[in-house]
């Protein structure tokens, strides 16, 4: 009576590849929501703060209608960044790291809606509109870049700790740049980090998946 190949013991190279794809297997459920949290915030970061830039120095785009666009993109992503935040980890043993997943999925929608109370209780007591349009793009990329900051730390994710480290840089010197300039730093200098990022973190996916 021979021994079925289902049956017979793995040796240890074989023990050391099965456990180097799993690995792989856990590593991608990681990086893979990633890539589209960075592609999403990519989009409406670019497309909403030039849209507002354009809405200050021409005159075929309207303030009003641009403020609204980038609102609606911006509360998109922190959906998205919420869902997809919940969904990390799931599928990947272990309680903690649900839990994990979830409080980092609803400190997206606190920490946004946080940034904006304060924004609101600012202009309550005499904020300035000009003042205003300099707080809530640098509040926002410091949110998201305490929030990146917080991912890197939770999932070892280096992408997300360079990320996290430019946007607390471009939010911090944005408003030097005044009115309406500082709407073309974060485009360029959040937006454009975001669309790299998302363009890094894809390759890696696919390499990995290759090895895999």
């Amino acid at each position: 009576m021979t021994e079925s190949d289902e049956d017979r013991p793995l040796d240890p190279a074989e023990m050391l590849a099965l456990a180097e794809r799993q690995r792989r297997r856990v590593d991608l459920a990681y990086i893979a929501p990633v890539a589209w949290l960075y592609l999403v915030w990519g989009i409406a970061w670019f497309v909403g703060f030039v849209l507002l830039w354009l809405g200050r120095v021409t005159d075929w785009m309207p303030l009003s209608l641009a403020g609204t666009v980038f609102g609606v993109l911006l509360v998109a992503s922190i959906v998205t960044s919420a869902i997809v935040g919940m969904r990390i980890g799931r599928g990947v043993r272990g309680g903690s790291t649900a839990f994990q997943g979830s409080v980092y999925g609803i400190s997206w929608s606190l920490s946004g809606m946080a940034f904006a109370a304060v924004g609101v209780g600012l202009i309550s007591n005499g904020m300035s509109p000009e003042l205003a349009a300099l707080y809530f793009p640098s509040a926002y990329a410091l949110m998201a870049g305490l929030m990146y900051l917080a991912g890197a730390a939770l999932w070892t994710e280096r992408s997300q700790l360079v990320l996290g480290c430019l946007l607390l840089v471009v939010g911090s010197v944005a408003p030097f740049f005044g009115l309406p300039t500082n709407n073309l730093v974060m485009a360029i200098g959040g937006g454009g980090g975001f669309l790299v990022a998302a363009a890094h973190v894809a390759l890696v996916i696919r390499r990995a998946r290759r090895g895999a």
